[in-house]
Formats: C-alpha cells, structure tokens, sequence
C-alpha cells in the first residue's frame, strides 16, 4: 500500500542510497554503499560553479569488509563527487574503522575515529544503515549455523542454550510476546507469560 496523494509539490533534492551485503571467495562479507544527491533546479557551488539539474553533488562510496562475527576487517571510502575540493580528503580517515565490531556501541566508535572534522557527515550517516545491512546480509548464514549446533548438541544429548535473541525486544515484531517471537523462539513463551 503506498503513501495517501501528496499534496502539489515541486522536487526540489534527491538523494539515492545503494546499498548491497556481498559474500567473498575468501570468507570475508563486502558491504557497499553508494549514496548520490542531486538537485531539481540549477544552483551555483561555491566550489564547482553552476550546477545543472541532476548534475551529482555527492557521489560517494563506501566499503566495509567485515568477518561473520560482523568485526570490521578493513573500511574503504571513495569520492566521485562532492561539494568542495577539500572533502576527499576525509575518505582515507574511514580505515580507521577497522577492528571495530558491528554491535552495542557502533555508532559512538565511529564517531570517535571518523566523527567531526576527521570524516564526512554522509559516509558516517550511512553507516548506520551499513550495520543493518550486514545484519541481513549474514543473518541467513549465522542462523542456520546456530540450527546446527542447537542439533549437534541435542544428538549429543546435551541441552541447545536458551538465550534470548538479541533481535528480541528490537521492534513490533520481535516483541517478547509477539506471535512471531514465540513461534520462532518457543522457550520465551515462558518468560513472556511470568
């Protein structure tokens, strides 16, 4: 179901955001973002001059190379374009991010390596929606590897470990009493209910 008719309106900024989880030969994952802005109408730059509608402001790249255990093995950003002369000089700044770990505590650490007048406030915005798509990206491959063990250990004989999920708790639904939380994760059903 899309969005109720807008109201008349004029387009006046875009701005498309590419992003994409790929798996490597040598067991490492890519996650990329390409992020383009553009403008509807002609505006003058400061830096470049006049600037033709579509013409790209911000064409920027970003690549984590990260482990299944989402540490972050290397970070590459790459500018096609930008607003000023300057602002490529903030991509090598961004291998700063490697040996940080997708998880609690993300978006502060990058602030820390790559925030203010160390990065590019685009590259850091992006990142956040880079750590969701590594999440979605690995998510198939983590998860059937957690079946396995949970089965390994049952033929075993031994009990399958009961901790909650940390998608649990996470939106509506992963809510702890969710229908969708208590068929995927049935031993919640008793913490749900006490």
């Amino acid at each position: 179901m899309p969005l109720s008719d807008p109201a008349p309106r004029e387009l006046l900024h875009l701005r498309d955001i590419q992003l994409r989880g790929w798996q490597r030969e040598d067991g490492l994952y890519d996650i990329e973002a390409y992020l383009l802005d553009t403008k509807a109408h002609p505006f003058e730059n400061e830096n470049r001059g006049r600037m033709e509608p579509g013409a790209p402001l911000h064409g920027l790249w970003l690549r984590l190379t990260i482990r299944e255990d989402m540490e972050i093995v290397a970070c590459e950003a790459a500018s096609d374009h930008t607003p000023y002369g300057i602002c490529p000089q903030a991509a090598p700044n961004f291998s700063r991010l490697a040996g940080l770990r997708i998880g609690p505590g993300f978006n502060r650490a990058v602030a820390e390596r790559v925030g203010g007048v160390h990065g590019c406030t685009h590259l850091r915005e992006v990142l956040g929606q880079m750590a969701t798509v590594a999440y979605q990206t690995l998510y198939p491959i983590r998860a059937r590897k957690e079946r396995e063990e949970t089965a390994r250990l049952v033929a075993a004989g031994q009990a399958a470990p009961r901790r909650t999920p940390a998608m649990v708790g996470s939106c509506i639904a992963y809510a702890p009493d969710s229908p969708v939380t208590l068929a995927r994760w049935p031993w919640l059903k008793e913490t749900a209910e006490g």
